[in-house]
């Protein structure tokens, strides 16, 4: 297991949801920049990883399990784990706490290395990986099997530049934004998830249309985030009602 990283958050008004609950997209949001926070402090953070290697860290994947998502004007400790790593992926853990030391949510990321200028996926450098102290492994992570959408109710987005980060990329949240926002209002008001299988396929890129596409089959439902053709996203999730 890696070195740990942790941090106090309280949930501000302006990312939560009519029924008071974190908007999920925000919270992963905090967790990159919690993921961040402890590369910077091992003297490995984005600027230097940029400037001497060309590279970034992209997100392609999360599995998430929810106990419950905290809510306005609470805080909660975020801590981050860097716990294992091969050829091209690491794996780190995010988990959320509440003030009585419970957990409320787990999250599995796997990220990759890409060159700034190609856009390609870059084998991990061993100076890089090893401050975090996590384990090499043979071993690929991998989620569920996603399956192309064939009767799905499908919404047009177009991506503006608010929509791209500090890497000209567009934000991970984004994704699982317009993911959601195809849902019904009803629905969405009624129901939480309690388990996220999200997938990053292939870069959204700036001033295109991009089409969020859903099948819902009672508390569950699958998505997909298709541009030009090709399949950008994909996510299943479990709802609750509550």
């Amino acid at each position: 297991m890696g070195k740990k990283y942790k941090t106090r958050y309280q949930i501000p008004f302006y990312e939560c949801d009519v029924n008071h609950n974190v908007k999920l997209p925000h919270i992963l949001s905090v967790a990159l920049q919690i993921a961040s926070s402890q590369s910077v402090e091992l003297g490995i953070g984005d600027e230097r990883l940029l400037n001497d290697y060309n590279l970034v860290w992209v997100v392609s994947e999360h599995e998430i399990t929810i106990k419950r998502l905290p809510q306005f004007g609470e805080t909660v400790e975020i801590e981050t784990e860097p716990i294992s790593y091969n050829r091209y992926f690491c794996y780190r853990k995010f988990r959320l706490f509440d003030a009585q030391g419970e957990k409320i949510i787990d999250i599995l990321s796997t990220f990759v290395l890409m060159d700034y200028d190609t856009r390609k996926v870059h084998d991990v450098p061993e100076e890089i990986i090893a401050p975090y102290g996590s384990e090499k492994i043979r071993k690929i992570l991998r989620g569920p099997r996603y399956r192309p959408l064939e009767n799905a109710d499908s919404t047009l987005y177009h991506v503006r530049y608010f929509d791209l980060d500090i890497n000209g990329h567009v934000n991970n949240s984004r994704y699982l934004e317009w993911m959601y926002d195809v849902l019904d209002f009803e629905f969405l008001k009624h129901h939480v998830p309690k388990k996220i299988n999200l997938k990053y396929v292939k870069e959204v890129q700036y001033g295109h249309d991009i089409n969020s596409r859903l099948e819902q089959e009672g508390l569950l439902t699958k998505h997909e985030i298709i541009s030009n053709g090709s399949i950008n996203a994909q996510a299943i999730t479990e709802w609750d009602s509550i």
